[in-house]
């Protein structure tokens, strides 16, 4: 049996995350008699004496267990040989800053197994963080929707809302945000602000957990093309949702939109979004996006947006995505909770820190889980746990097929002895 390492976080000071819990890591021990080590660390939102009072051993060194599993990229210096790491690689798009750490699995004979890609036969992820970025991403746009508003001496409710990481949890977040839904039906909101249209852009688990803690305002939900016609109303919220028929139309062609062609075939088709765009004062991003698929919004959307006299509706998107240049053009670069938005300038391109300037407010942290660590790491963990008895169990002297790695593991596992599994060998043209 492994004894399984539990490394300390150290991508940022703000990641408290843990991918097992002191409650699952004891009921792993007392049921399955497994041994676990966990790595010292400042940081985590769980006390290191909840851990050993589970029956962990909490030590500054774990590099004598042969199984690690943590969250976040690990640095290619801290790795170790013949291990087998467990954890978010951010590698399967070939993402170029992570391809060193790839290669140096390689080199040290590593196994790399991905929790991105633990998933069941239908392609279904089984161990995920998705609804808690949605919640803070969304949490986080409101309050600086508020900032934004403040900023403009326009005075709303929204002023009273915090950033998700000052919460001490979701319930919290949700009572607070509920508080300023109660004044909104009260006293309603300023007329310049009316209607206030939130669009969520995606339907996923991302975009489900967004809508989850917005739903709390209260909300009229409308579609697309309902957004030239709404009547505005001071006590309500709108929401819309676009999904994939919304973002994108067939080049050169009025035939109806085809899901599945558009998969299959994305470059039979041309961007859709911007007729959408002026009528939204925030816009949350939630799509799975890949530059094969039209964008969102371009540089030059954005400029002509902000040229026509309803851009200045467009006050936050809130980029749950986070895609550096990708579906959305206005998301420069990355964020970190302690300075989380910047304003970008439509027609300089220029960006820079806060709610202040011509443009609008974009939220791009790049982890934003983190800011509700304690739940979101109760929520990981109870999907990780049925899994780690198999990942203690297995042998990894063995060839992938005959490791005892149950069929939701093999599918995950990036590298084994070093090689690329036939799966991700498309990731030598990376390397």
């Amino acid at each position: 049996m492994n004894v399984i390492g539990i490394r300390h976080e150290n991508k940022s000071k703000w990641e408290g995350r843990i991918p097992l819990v002191p409650s699952d890591v004891d009921a792993l021990i007392k049921e399955h008699s497994l041994k676990f080590r966990v790595e010292s660390s400042p940081i985590r939102a769980f006390a290191a004496e909840a851990l050993a009072n589970a029956g962990a051993v909490v030590t500054d060194d774990i590099s004598d267990c042969p199984v690690i599993i943590g969250l976040k990229e690990i640095p290619p210096d801290k790795l170790l040989p013949n291990k087998t790491y467990v954890y978010f690689s951010h590698t399967i798009k070939g993402q170029p800053e992570n391809m060193p750490a790839l290669r140096r699995l390689m080199e040290l004979n590593c196994q790399l197994i991905d929790y991105e890609r633990i998933v069941d036969d239908k392609n279904r992820r089984l161990v995920f963080f998705g609804p808690f970025a949605g919640f803070a991403g969304m949490i986080d746009t409101l309050w600086a929707f508020g900032r934004r508003l403040t900023h403009e001496k326009i005075d709303s409710p929204f002023s009273l809302i915090k950033p998700a990481h000052d919460y001490d949890s979701l319930d919290q977040a949700k009572r607070g945000i509920a508080e300023v839904g109660e004044l909104i039906k009260r006293d309603g909101l300023p007329e310049s602000l009316t209607p206030l249209v939130c669009g969520f852009a995606g339907y996923g688990q991302v975009s489900r957990g967004a809508q989850e803690v917005y739903d709390v305002l209260p909300v009229k939900e409308v579609s697309p093309d309902d957004l030239p016609s709404i009547a505005p109303d001071p006590k309500a919220c709108y929401k819309v949702v676009f999904r994939e028929e919304h973002l994108a139309t067939q080049a050169g062609s009025s035939a109806p939109f085809k899901l599945q062609e558009y998969y299959d075939h994305p470059d039979r088709y041309q961007p859709d979004f911007f007729r959408h765009a002026p009528y939204l004062s925030m816009l949350v991003n939630c799509i799975y996006w890949e530059p094969k698929y039209p964008k969102l919004l371009t540089r030059e959307e954005f400029r002509r947006l902000h040229e026509q006299e309803a851009g200045t509706r467009l006050r936050v998107v809130g980029d749950i995505t986070c895609d550096i240049d990708g579906s959305l053009e206005c998301t420069t670069h990355t964020t970190t909770p302690d300075s989380p938005v910047y304003v970008y300038d439509p027609v300089t391109g220029q960006t820079h820190d806060g709610v202040t300037g011509e443009g609008p407010v974009v939220l791009a942290v790049d982890f934003l889980p983190c800011e509700l660590p304690v739940d979101a790491s109760n929520f990981f963990s109870k999907a990780l746990k049925p899994l780690i008895p198999v990942l203690a169990g297995a042998d990894f002297k063995a060839e992938l097929p005959d490791s005892g790695l149950s069929p939701e593991w093999q599918r995950a596992t990036i590298v084994y002895h070093g090689k690329l599994t036939e799966p991700y060998e498309y990731l030598k043209e990376h390397l």
